[in-house]
């Protein structure tokens, strides 16, 4: 509801145009639909109007805190290998949204740990885990279409009931 654009365009650039500084929407757009898309599209945090100082205060220290993409994630696991800005298997550089690349930073640095979907959402959306939203599933998904589902080494695994894990498996 910007003047000339949309949120969701200026976000959409941003990210296509390698940009990782931290975004948080304050918008009058309350729905879960809409805060799926502003995450999905790549913001970091999203915060409804009306809202109290304090808590957008409490988010912008919060977005403050989080390190650089490039400390914390680790090598990789088998051929998938991370760098600041991009995710590469092999040769092939992966084509990722700034989510898909915090999912999927968090799982290479908790490789081969269970990580539970409430861990997964507190720790890329900083949102309290509500069984009836399928974020992290949708989000695991995505993720796999791009990461394993091209080679013939899956590094996503599902651990039926209690979450997911980066480890390599044929």
């Amino acid at each position: 509801m910007l003047p000339g654009r949309s949120g969701w365009e200026v976000i959409q650039e941003l990210r296509d145009g390698g940009c990782a500084t931290p975004v948080l929407f304050l918008t009058a757009r309350d729905t879960i639909a809409d805060r799926v898309k502003g995450l999905d599209l790549g913001a970091d945090d999203y915060l409804v109007k009306p809202f109290a100082f304090s808590e957008l205060l409490a988010r912008v220290r919060s977005l403050l805190r989080r390190p650089p993409l490039d400390q914390g994630a680790g090598p990789g696991l088998a051929d998938l290998a991370l760098t600041r800005s991009e995710a590469r298997r092999g040769e092939r550089t992966l084509d990722l949204t700034r989510q898909e690349f915090l999912l999927l930073a968090l799982l290479v640095e908790h490789r081969g740990e269970v990580l539970s979907r409430a861990f997964i959402a507190k720790q890329v959306w900083e949102m309290d885990f509500d069984s009836d939203t399928n974020v992290v599933e949708v989000a695991i998904r995505r993720l796999r279409r791009k990461v394993d589902d091209p080679f013939p080494v899956k590094l996503i695994q599902t651990a039926r009931g209690l979450g997911y894990v980066l480890e390599a498996r044929p």
